[in-house]
């Protein structure tokens, strides 16, 4: 799995194409493939093996290149979040993690990052809420970069 992170310069969506970019040429070799979409709308190279995701913040971009489906997902640390929202988009266990938690706002957060990483490793999106996942505050799929959580899930 390859990773890589930079600040936001023109728009999230640009420089998340020209991070992927940079990395598929780095890593890979050769011109980056033509990009297609699922019918869910999940993006993928039409002629390599090679799976990718992008996420972006306010301030950075990151992507991921892996051999496998992946998913990654980034929100910045002092992100203001609604912590009702934990009554609707946590599962019982995660919701009695959240609620023990020394830091709820970094808690929902956590979980957050990894319910996205994993809706865009499957190809399904969210749809409604997605309470239906059983995550752990201490998930070492996410990590702390550039001031961001991040969670990257393979499947």
């Amino acid at each position: 799995m390859l990773f890589g992170s930079a600040p936001i310069r023109t728009g999230g969506h640009p420089d998340g194409r020209a991070l992927l970019s940079r990395l598929y040429a780095d890593h890979i070799g050769g011109a980056e493939p033509e990009i297609a979409l699922t019918d869910r709308g999940k993006p993928y190279y039409r002629q390599s093996p090679v799976h990718f995701s992008i996420s972006h913040t306010r301030h950075h971009v990151f992507c991921v290149l892996s051999d496998r489906p992946v998913g990654i997902d980034a929100e910045e640390i002092d992100r203001d979040i609604d912590l009702r929202l934990a009554e609707k988009i946590l599962s019982a266990n995660e919701l009695a993690q959240f609620q023990t938690a020394p830091d709820p706002r970094r808690a929902l957060l956590t979980f957050w990052v990894l319910k996205e990483a994993l809706a865009k490793a499957t190809g399904e999106g969210l749809r409604g809420y997605p309470n239906h996942t059983d995550f752990s505050l201490d998930d070492p799929r996410v990590t702390e970069k550039d001031h961001c959580l991040v969670a990257v899930i393979q499947l």
